[in-house]
């Protein structure tokens, strides 16, 4: 076992006799030194740890303490050794890890485990990340909120490391943004729903204090999940003065990235019921699941006019919203809805809407809405323990 050379020692080391007929053990240039901490971005190299090395873990003081690890040994009996490579290659950069002491340890105590292949594997995939991550541009940054509530008892909690990946090219500003968190209250509870408004309102007010000054327009990621009249008046409270972007999280991959690849989603608009009074209007959006106008409340009854939003050529179902441009084709339909329904039945100040939606589209629902144009929303939520759709909210 050879070794291990640490960044952190100033002495110089006596050279290491050669095993058969290698030349005594060459000193790593300084030069060779710096490349290697530039590459690694100061940090263990080993996947999983991520050590920072240029500071002491514990009382935070400055100095290089990593070590630099060789992925083919420099003696032919230490770890992974056995190589023909020549003496020079061997202290070249592209055979040096950046390594804390535990690490360096580990993985020259188990060469099995550790090889070679595998250790430049993971080499070359921190450098790569490295190098993306300095190389992105201070512009490319986004604010991310986080909104999550229980929904039937669950919870599902958003990763910072997903919204890493899922946001890219983009980069989140800093790693708390703005969390919504709805967890800790009952939603059982007769004042849920103005509790929970309420901190939305107050958090992505104070989100907009922060970053919109009124002289540039501001990234926004928005990650959430919850009950989709909460989900609406989110929408509804997000600003049009910053660019939002709204991720879905997949089933299939349970992660939040948006799909790459596949055939896009239509949507189509359409009367399902005419109603004998013009101003009663009722907007079902069958997407993730079909709403059968009979199970309606009782109160839309003969009176309403009730249209729908729904899918083409396939059946509504959890799984349809893969892809970004989806989504958008979405909002262009919805707000193409809302002036239809204008030119058909005039100035109506409600607009009751039954919404089966993922949650990407809900929060699409309540910030496509313009204030003095659309009518205000009487947001329905569907409830087994209720036996349907009870009016949950007004948005707008």
């Amino acid at each position: 076992m050879p070794k291990k050379t640490s960044a952190s020692s100033s002495k110089k080391r006596p050279a290491a006799a050669s095993a058969v007929s290698r030349p005594a053990r060459q000193r790593i240039t300084e030069f060779t030194r710096l490349q290697l901490f530039v590459r690694a971005g100061g940090r263990c190299q080993l996947p999983g740890c991520n050590h920072y090395l240029l500071e002491h873990h514990l009382t935070k003081a400055p100095g290089t303490f990593g070590e630099m690890a060789h992925v083919v040994a420099y003696r032919r009996g230490g770890p992974r050794g056995g190589s023909s490579l020549s003496p020079a290659y061997l202290n070249n950069v592209d055979n040096l890890m950046l390594l804390c002491q535990p690490c360096h340890t580990l993985v020259d105590r188990d060469p099995k485990t550790y090889t070679v292949n595998r250790l430049k594997k993971t080499k070359r995939q921190h450098e790569e990340r490295i190098e993306h991550l300095t190389g992105l541009s201070a512009n490319l940054t986004t604010d991310v909120v986080r909104f999550t509530a229980t929904i039937g008892g669950r919870t599902v909690r958003i990763p910072f490391d997903e919204i890493t990946k899922a946001v890219e090219p983009y980069y989140p500003r800093d790693r708390k943004g703005t969390e919504i968190d709805l967890t800790n209250l009952d939603d059982r509870h007769s004042g849920f729903l103005d509790v929970a408004r309420q901190k939305i309102t107050a958090s992505i007010s104070a989100l907009a204090e922060r970053t919109l000054d009124g002289t540039e327009t501001h990234r926004l990621a928005v990650f959430a999940l919850g009950p989709i009249p909460l989900l609406i008046h989110l929408g509804r409270e997000l600003s049009d003065k910053m660019n939002v972007d709204v991720f879905q999280r997949h089933r299939d991959t349970e992660d939040w990235c948006w799909k790459s690849s596949g055939a896009n989603v239509s949507y189509t608009f359409r009367q399902v019921r005419e109603g004998t009074d013009k101003a009663r209007v009722a907007l079902c959006l069958s997407l993730s699941g079909c709403i059968d106008p009979s199970s309606l409340p009782k109160d839309i009854d003969q009176r309403f006019t009730v249209y729908e939003i729904t899918l083409v050529g396939q059946s509504p179902n959890p799984g349809f919203l893969r892809l970004k441009t989806d989504l958008d084709a979405f909002v262009a339909m919805y707000q193409m809805a809302l002036r239809e329904i204008a030119g058909v039945h005039g100035s109506i100040s409600e607009l009751h809407l039954f919404p089966a939606v993922p949650a990407p589209v809900a929060v699409h629902c309540g910030r496509a809405l313009f204030p003095k144009i659309d009518p205000t929303l009487l947001v329905y939520d569907a409830d087994k323990a209720k036996g349907g759709f009870s009016l949950s909210i007004k948005v707008n």
